[in-house]
């Protein structure tokens, strides 16, 4: 398998398993460079490379892990190992530290203070119920000004003019954190957003945790992530980045921005969010630009599915050592999909239990047997309709806490929880096996 070390790489590991689209016919960074990354996105064939983009004198790519088999290429595993890998490298203790360096490839070119300005980021304007154009894939690259700890993160950014942001942020998010944990809490804050990065990075960066995420991207490759001090800030940046930008947040400077298509599917609402003023633009020569299909399968999976589903399946483990876990993508992360061998009825209720209680954001769990494909919605379907007794298969969790987000929540997140039990209840009526056919090739008799 390819070594990975940076976005051109990944690119290159993606073409040679077939997983690279390259979009040669040129595209609008208005919407359709997004309809086109998310109907590829749900057909779970490619990411993409856009080559020719209006808007953009940069190619921009996307998706590169919006499925399982791309994450898989991007960790260095088999499909089957993407969790095991994900418990082993978000333990602390198999984290490796960044080393830094002197040199980054983003060095190539640069623009200071008024003459970024000059430089024309391509950011699209993914949906169309979105309030403008998006910085959505870079990772926000901080650091606390008490411990010194790095962190990586996410945070939508909304163009507001040439060099000015909207720049969202939960107050539960390290960087905010960080800022109000200073004398002056409404001081100009530093920050760096890295675009184009080793995979390694991005999925760091999805991870909530009390260490710096640059570790756990070491932990997957094995390696310190090489890192260089930012120009314009006290930063340590990834030095494989393909564009970095630097400047200063403003806590107290607000202003509303979005909506944007969010991860539970709606567009979320404009938020009265600081502002971010940016002091320095550098790049790598022939530079590709990053973003992330907002509300949709890359955005889904990098916050909810990577970072949850080794969480998930050591609660539900605690119960039964051979369960399998799946949060499906088109669940938003509320829904969680639990995989067994039954040998007790009250067994998939505890399991439900266990998985709602793993993280907040989960909310409906269905508990499903061996011979059911937990990554093929068509046979959850199957299971709901063929094995689900709905007044005695079902039950709920009334005043749970979850997610602010959760459409079907409170405004503070608070809502009711679903646990089905989706087994084969032999006990009930005894049907036998599933019908099955054995796979065949195709080719061989359509060619």
């Amino acid at each position: 398998m390819a070594e990975i070390a940076d976005l051109r790489s990944f690119i290159d590991a993606l073409e040679a398993e077939g997983q690279l689209a390259r979009i040669v016919r040129r595209v609008s960074i208005e919407h359709e460079l997004a309809d086109v990354g998310a109907a590829l996105a749900r057909s779970g064939t490619h990411a993409a490379l856009f080559e020719s983009v209006d808007g953009s004198q940069w190619p921009i790519f996307c998706g590169g892990l919006a499925s399982h088999r791309r994450t898989a290429i991007a960790l260095g595993c088999g499909v089957e190992e993407i969790i095991d890998v994900m418990e082993h490298v978000l333990d602390p203790q198999n984290g490796v530290a960044p080393v830094r360096v002197e040199q980054a490839a983003w060095h190539a070119n640069q623009a200071l203070g008024d003459d970024t300005a000059s430089v024309e980021l391509p950011i699209p304007t993914h949906s169309r119920g979105d309030g403008g154009a998006f910085i959505t894939g870079a990772v926000t690259v901080a650091k606390d000004p008490v411990s010194g700890r790095g962190n990586l993160g996410y945070n939508r950014m909304l163009k507001m003019g040439p060099t000015r942001f909207g720049f969202n942020v939960n107050e539960w998010r390290d960087v905010g954190t960080f800022w109000k944990s200073r004398d002056d809490p409404d001081a100009p804050f530093p920050i760096a957003l890295a675009i184009g990065l080793d995979p390694a990075v991005m999925i760091a960066a999805g991870v909530k945790t009390p260490v710096d995420e640059l570790f756990i991207a070491g932990a997957i490759r094995g390696r310190g992530i090489e890192v260089c001090r930012g120009t314009t800030v006290d930063i340590d940046i990834p030095a494989s980045a393909e564009i970095v930008v630097e400047g200063l947040l403003h806590p107290a400077d607000r202003e509303s921005e979005g909506p944007l298509a969010e991860f539970h599917g709606y567009h979320g609402e404009a938020w009265n969010s600081p502002t971010f003023e940016v002091t320095s633009i550098s790049w790598r020569d022939d530079p590709i630009y990053q973003t992330i299909i907002p509300g949709w399968y890359e955005h889904v999976y990098l916050g909810n599915i990577l970072p949850r589903e080794p969480l998930l399946r050591r609660f539900v483990r605690h119960l039964d050592p051979t369960a399998d876990v799946h949060i499906p993508p088109y669940g938003n992360g509320f829904l969680a999909v639990v995989q067994i061998d039954r040998d007790n009825p009250g067994g998939p209720k505890n399991l439900a239990m266990a998985a709602m209680a793993a993280h907040i954001n989960i909310r409906n769990v269905i508990v499903v047997d061996r011979d059911i494909d937990i990554h093929e919605p068509t046979e959850l379907l199957w299971a709901l309709t063929n094995r689900v007794h709905w007044d005695d298969d079902v039950f709920t969790a009334p005043g749970a806490q979850g997610h602010e987000m959760d459409p079907v929540a409170d405004m503070r997140g608070v809502g009711t929880k679903v646990g089905i039990d989706a087994t084969y209840k032999r006990e009930r009526r005894d049907y036998g096996e599933r019908v099955a056919y054995a796979p065949v090739d195709l080719t061989k008799y359509t060619a």
